[in-house]
């Protein structure tokens, strides 16, 4: 796929894309004679990875250190390490996530006030 349909299934722009390659995040798989991105359905599946990780606030640094546990599991799925350390992120992620789930409802909460003002 190009990277204008990638952007399409992802929700992800352009610009993110390509600065996504440019840190190292995750990589187009190839490129045409002419130089277009071309990304396989992998490349789409870690995107998608990286998309939902963004709203947890995982820095760049963090979601790379993700990819490359996925990466090596895929190679030794029964490492413990590596499954430990992905019950780690696993365990952060939660924490994130409630944490995002009070400032919505603090946020809820707050509209509500200026409903009643």
């Amino acid at each position: 796929m190009r990277i204008g349909e990638v952007a399409e299934l992802t929700s992800l722009s352009l610009r993110t894309l390509r600065h996504y390659e440019d840190v190292g995040v995750v990589e187009p798989s190839g490129r045409t004679d002419g130089g277009f991105r071309l990304y396989t359905q992998r490349d789409v599946s870690r995107l998608m990875i990286v998309r939902r990780m963004k709203p947890l606030g995982y820095s760049l640094e963090e979601m790379s250190a993700l990819l490359g546990v996925v990466d090596a599991l895929a190679e030794a799925p029964d490492d413990d390490d590596l499954q430990g350390r992905l019950s780690q992120i696993r365990d952060e992620a939660v924490g994130r996530r409630e944490k995002l789930a009070t400032q919505v409802e603090m946020a809820d909460e707050f509209l509500a006030q200026l409903g009643r003002l």
